[in-house]
């Protein structure tokens, strides 16, 4: 059976995010989502937010904070990634951004036209002065960027 993209509730994401990500729980809020959908079920999901990284929230700049498909769905992670690249591009942002763990290929992002942009130096967050409870990976990660958008002509 095929699969279409349509709008989603952030609720709705969340939810699918919570009960079937491999290694995230669903992300604080949100700015949209996408849901993939086979008929009547909800086989994938993808969250677009403001950049978790305050240097990269310039206003232009759209994160997908997550991204959540079903094994077995062909093509879902890629087709979901270049609906956000599209949506994101026809709302004014400049930048489309996302990151997957330096032990991820990113073969679905390399598929959709992303390019790798940089890594993180990974770490935990917490220290003395503000405590913090590391439930999330804390390894290396890998910052990919969407193909051009609307960047400004140089």
């Amino acid at each position: 059976m095929r699969t279409e993209i349509r709008p989603v509730t952030l609720r709705q994401a969340r939810d699918f995010v919570n009960h079937h990500h491999r290694h995230h729980y669903a992300p604080q809020g949100g700015q949209f989502g996408l849901a993939l959908m086979r008929g009547p079920d909800l086989v994938g999901v993808a969250i677009a937010g403001r950049p978790v990284a305050r240097g990269l929230d310039d206003g232009l700049t759209l994160e997908v904070t997550r991204l959540c498909v079903l094994d077995g769905v062909r093509n879902g992670c890629s087709r979901l990634y270049s609906r956000m690249r599209r949506v994101g591009q026809a709302m004014g942002y400049q930048r489309i951004i996302t990151y997957t763990l330096d032990t991820e290929p990113g073969t679905s992002l390399r598929a959709a036209g992303w390019t790798e942009d940089g890594r993180t130096t990974g770490g935990s967050w917490n220290s003395p002065a503000r405590k913090r409870a590391d439930d999330h990976p804390i390894q290396r990660k890998i910052r990919w960027l969407a193909p051009e958008v609307n960047r400004p002509k140089r």
